[in-house]
């Protein structure tokens, strides 16, 4: 048997089982039905990439039950994301992450993650360190700082990839998962240097760095050393910036909101396609603002990840 394609992408952090809510603008209470599919910034940036055609794996935990023998398949057969680096946890549950649409622009998620998540005890153990050394895009999830031992793997993990481009940090902040914003400060900012890149809205960015001012955390994060950071403005688009004098605001596509979320791991799928295409970061922006959208649009987050031919017909053409 021929050995697999090497991988484009790995992506470090979270899964869960999502049930997103039927029904529109209604509480718990009024909730009738559920829709089930699977979960978690860093694996919704995997199954974004590969509904991009890219060659995608996530490392993460899931528990040692149905809903972790569903994860796996459902990332393998119908995503087409690599899951030889989801771990099974011997003692604890598969998460699960209820998504009421109450209002649809901006939900709320209800997370199950007791006692604590699998993806908590991730380890060097549940990687192969060469992939680590040698994948064009490792993206790390910020909330893989929040506890032990998944802190500690991080460290390993970046002191083996030694920045390698490219290295790229998504601030994902999550209060529920912390103690602090100070505690993730403490955590998150030292580690900036460490990579290449970071992605992160406002809110990520002042905790990152003490500053929601999208070109003053711009200015501030690659002070750290970073090759380039992408603010995400919301309804705004972005900022992009990088060390070599680049700054720019990229216009957002504008959408009929069905659901807030996923549009930004869509925007991270496509961020991760335009970096291995060798796009500038404008285009890429812009790119990835119509993959956000298109999701933005749609109820679901990993099922509604569109396709290259659906983000290209809303982007229109890129430079070659």
């Amino acid at each position: 048997m021929s050995e697999p394609a090497p991988l484009e992408l790995l992506t470090i952090g979270r899964v869960s089982v999502d049930l997103y809510a039927e029904q529109l603008n209604v509480g718990v209470r009024d909730v009738k039905t559920f829709r089930k599919s699977i979960g978690g910034t860093a694996t919704n940036v995997a199954v974004a990439a590969a509904r991009l055609g890219r060659r995608a794996a996530v490392c993460t935990r899931v528990g040692d039950d149905e809903m972790g023998e569903y994860v796996r398949y459902a990332l393998t057969e119908t995503f087409g994301v690599d899951a030889r680096f989801v771990a099974t946890d011997p003692t604890l549950k598969t998460p699960l992450a209820f998504a009421v649409l109450d209002p649809p622009e901006d939900p709320r998620i209800i997370f199950y993650r007791e006692p604590r998540a699998p993806d908590m005890n991730l380890t060097m153990e549940d990687l192969d360190p060469q992939v680590v050394t040698d994948v064009p895009i490792l993206w790390i999830a910020a909330s893989n700082l929040a506890y032990e031992p998944s802190r500690t793997t991080m460290h390993e993990i970046l002191a083996r990839r030694g920045r390698r481009t490219h290295t790229v940090l998504d601030l994902d902040w999550r209060p529920m998962f912390w103690g602090s914003p100070a505690d993730a400060t403490a955590e998150i900012a030292p580690l900036l240097g460490q990579f290449t890149m970071a992605i992160g809205n406002r809110t990520e960015c002042q905790i990152a760095v003490g500053s929601d001012d999208p070109d003053d955390a711009a200015d501030r994060l690659l002070a750290h050393g970073l090759e380039a950071v992408i603010v995400k403005l919301g309804g705004d688009g972005v900022l992009v910036a990088d060390r070599h004098g680049l700054r720019q605001r990229v216009a957002p596509v504008p959408v009929e909101v069905v659901c807030g979320l996923g549009a930004g791991d869509a925007f991270g799928g496509a961020l991760c396609h335009g970096l291995l295409s060798g796009w500038d970061l404008a285009t890429i922006a812009h790119v990835a603002n119509a993959a956000g959208a298109i999701v933005a649009a749609r109820l679901m987050c990993a099922d509604d990840m569109p396709t290259l031919a659906e983000v290209m017909a809303v982007a229109g053409p890129v430079p070659s």
